[in-house]
Parts: C-alpha cells; structure tokens; sequence
C-alpha cells in the first residue's frame, strides 16, 4: 500500500471513530458534518474527499461492522452447518441458541450502530446488507429441508424482515431484555410458524 493510500485510510478510519463517539452522545439526525470534523482533526473538504453525505458515513461504519461482523461468524459457521446435516430433521429449525447467541451479542455490543443502521435502513438498503448476514445460515438448512429455488427468496424475505422486526424492536428498548429472552422469542415465533407450515 502506497503512502498516500495509508493516509487516506487513516483519515477515513478518524473519522469513522469520530462518528462513534458522537452517536454515544447524539441520535444520528443530530450529528453534523462539523463535529466529526472537530472530532477527527480533519477540515470538512478532507470529510467530502471521502464522502457525500453523512448517510455515506453512516453507510461505510455500517458496511465495515458488518465485515467484522461476519469474519467474527465464520469462525463458527463450520461446525455449525456438520451440526445442521448431522441433527434429526425434527430438531432442525430456522434459528439455534448457539448459533443465534453470538449474533445477538455482537448486536447488543454495537447497539448504536445497529439502532441506526436499522432506523434508516431503507436509505442505507441494509435489506440485501442483512440478507447477506443470514444466507449463510439459512442456504444450509434450506437445501436440507428440500426447499426448491423458486420458493428460497420468499422464504428468505419472510424470515429475515421477521428477526430484524424483532430485533429492531429490541434494539428500541436500548437491548434491556436478556440476549437469552430475545433468543426464546425467535426461537417462539420460528417453531410457531414452521408448525403451522
């Protein structure tokens, strides 16, 4: 990486930083270009060398939490797919505890974040962002169940907007309820409906 790359990195990365700590004190709407200026030590035309809009800030913070957020899953996502082929089919539903757990824990530790990506989520289109989150964890146990191609988006759709409601909802309460409570209620909402199905 050339030198000037690093720079322009860094500064980005400052100002991502400078992001964070204002929304620890400040609902998105409120944040200017100005303070995470002052914030960062840059001057706002370094700010618009990076980005448009404070939307475009808020959607790369989003967009890099999401990476974490997945490289921190993939960890796991070995075991947990021999898991998925390996249980009874009547054991097989769309959401685990232990694999649900870890997500919700990252969630409720970026809370900020995820508050506001999910109150501005038709701006940032956080639905294909979130859709890419959990194919990994529905494909597996959509080829185990059968599901042919033509229905997996529909299913797809109906159970993503379903665990973002939740928790979105969550999120709205300032993560109050246990990371345990939230799991039962999926785990509730999920069995009901695969019952009913």
């Amino acid at each position: 990486m050339k030198k000037s790359e690093s720079k322009y990195f860094a500064t980005a990365a400052r100002m991502d930083e400078a992001f964070l700590a204002l929304l620890e004190k400040k609902d998105f709407a409120y944040i200017t270009v100005k303070e995470i200026c002052e914030e960062a030590g840059v001057n706002r035309s370094t700010f618009y060398l990076h980005y448009e809009t404070m939307a475009d800030l808020l959607s790369e913070s989003v967009s890099h939490m999401n990476e974490q957020f997945l490289a921190h899953m993939k960890k796991d996502t070995d075991a947990f797919v021999t898991k998925l082929w390996d249980c009874p089919l009547d054991e097989l539903y769309l959401i685990t505890p232990e694999y649900l757990t870890p997500y919700l824990d990252y969630i409720e530790q970026h809370k900020l974040l995820f508050r506001t990506a999910t109150e501005n989520a038709a701006v940032l289109g956080m639905d294909k962002s979130y859709e890419r989150m959990f194919r990994h964890v529905f494909t597996p146990i959509l080829d185990r169940y059968g599901i042919p191609q033509q229905d997996r988006p529909y299913l797809m759709a109906f159970y993503i907007q379903g665990l973002m409601a939740i928790i979105s909802e969550w999120l709205k309460n300032d993560c109050t309820d246990s990371v345990e409570d939230v799991v039962n209620v999926i785990q509730r909402c999920v069995k009901r409906r695969r019952e009913e199905i």
